[in-house]
């Protein structure tokens, strides 16, 4: 990944209880959406694009 997503990642998932799969799904998103919302949750307005990504189970794909 790039820098700019894994430092926001590294934010956003310092309280994530499985830090690797949040970093994971969080760079993967922060590639395609070139943005990651503030803080360690929520805040997902910021970032429509981050917000509206589903998985293939139509949940929301992004941490």
């Amino acid at each position: 990944g790039s820098s700019f997503c894994d430092s926001k990642c590294g934010v956003r998932c310092s309280k994530a209880g499985y830090q690797e799969r949040c970093l994971k799904y969080c760079g993967i998103c922060c590639e395609k959406c070139h943005c990651v919302p503030s803080g360690t949750y929520g805040n997902k307005d910021e970032c429509p694009c981050y917000r509206d990504l589903k998985n293939s189970k139509g949940n929301p794909k992004c941490p």
